[in-house]
């Protein structure tokens, strides 16, 4: 094990066409000293991928879900920085190497876990969204702070952390199979600070178009879940927490879940009334000056509270 030692961790499931392109992607990194783990979460047919010196395969016999498989290849790791990759999505060459560059070098206060740049693209490659991380010190929420409008929260894949931290606070939640990121890093960034790098080092794929899957359908319960879990903290930062409820109506809407999405919204502007009206941007925005303009109070009245 040294310093520069990272390994790769791919959780997988009936994806045969798609895994052999990310396993090549983090067989590919800049680094020497890495290795890639891909944890087969019970595929119908078991995973089959080259053999390589740096590449190993879990295969479990049961499926345990997104953040068990997680906590599986973080276990068999045997690096001191780790980092995740979707089946579905690439990583850059450089992808470990700037991160291990900029934990050595950073004076935020230890320890200290790095977020990189990721690109959002369509299945052909074409750059629908850049987005890059905040640095946040530890003791901060990340998702629930104030960051300037060219960052974003929604780059956490791409974190690179010490394997016996990530392990010490207990891993993924595996209650959650969705939204597994977010309760993770609202236990992270109070014992650790983030630190945010803008160049980019990973390439998500859009999943696009409206649909209401069973995945759509366990966002939503995970999303009531990750509320009750962490209701102080939400209560602590009413604006940070109306961006959030406006965020996740606006993933709801576009997953073909108008309800869900409309009741999220209403819940962000109860909370923060102002603030979000001002920057009501989304397809809702007519149909809520709408409701606004008819009976305003009695659609306040009917949102959510933070404690049902």
């Amino acid at each position: 094990m040294t310093h520069l030692f990272l390994t790769i961790i791919i959780p997988t499931y009936n994806r045969p066409h798609l895994l052999p392109r990310a396993v090549e992607s983090a067989l590919g990194q800049t680094l020497d000293e890495i290795e890639v783990i891909v944890v087969d979460d019970a595929s119908t047919e078991p995973v089959q991928l080259p053999e390589h010196p740096k590449l190993r395969v879990i295969r479990l016999e049961k499926n345990q879900g997104i953040s068990a498989v997680r906590n599986i290849g973080a276990k068999a790791a045997r690096s001191q920085w780790i980092t995740f990759l979707d089946d579905d999505d690439i990583l850059l060459p450089h992808h470990g190497e700037v991160a291990l560059k900029a934990l050595r070098e950073t004076t935020l206060p230890p320890p200290v876990a790095a977020l990189s740049g990721m690109e959002v693209v369509t299945p052909t490659g074409q750059v629908l969204q850049t987005r890059i991380p905040p640095t946040l010190k530890r003791g901060a929420y990340f998702h629930l702070e104030d960051i300037p409008s060219d960052q974003s929260f929604l780059s956490k894949q791409t974190l690179v952390v010490e394997r016996e931290l990530l392990l010490g606070l207990g891993g993924y939640d595996e209650a959650f199979s969705s939204r597994e990121h977010t309760e993770l890093f609202l236990r992270l960034n109070p014992v650790c600070s983030l630190l945010g790098i803008p160049a980019v080092t990973y390439r998500q794929t859009a999943h696009q178009g409206a649909r209401l899957s069973q995945a759509d359908k366990l966002r939503q319960i995970d999303f009531a879940r990750l509320l009750r879990k962490h209701k102080t903290v939400f209560q602590a930062h009413p604006q940070g927490f109306a961006n959030f409820l406006y965020s996740h109506a606006e993933k709801s809407y576009s997953q073909g879940q108008p309800l869900a999405a409309f009741k999220a919204l209403l819940w962000a502007i109860r909370l923060k009334p102002r603030h979000i009206l001002g920057t009501l941007t989304w397809p809702y925005r007519n149909q809520l000056n709408q409701q606004f303009g008819k009976k305003s109070s009695v659609v306040l009245e009917q949102s959510p509270k933070i404690d049902n």
